[in-house]
């Protein structure tokens, strides 16, 4: 799980930078006269960055099965091989 630690905090650092990022345009259109309340708009944006980053964390876990599964399949194609000789 130590592994691991470096790809959970990639999605951290992404979010910190889009809350940045959504904060601003948030402002933005308060200020143009938007119906919705700012810390309604701020709300949907944390749980729309919770879901993003555990999204993202899944797309990883994904990527990593796949790369295993990749490694398994070329060592299988490896012995494969040395049986038929």
């Amino acid at each position: 799980s130590t592994a691991n630690a470096p790809e959970d905090d990639a999605p951290n650092r992404y979010s910190r930078t889009e809350r940045t990022t959504y904060g601003r345009y948030s402002r933005d259109a308060n200020s143009s006269g938007s119906s919705l309340p700012s810390n309604t708009l701020e709300k949907r944006i944390e749980e729309l960055e919770r879901e993003l980053a555990k999204e993202r964390q899944e797309n990883a876990r994904l990527m990593k099965m796949a790369q295993d599964k990749e490694e398994l399949i070329g060592k299988l194609k490896e012995e494969i091989d040395l049986l038929n000789r």
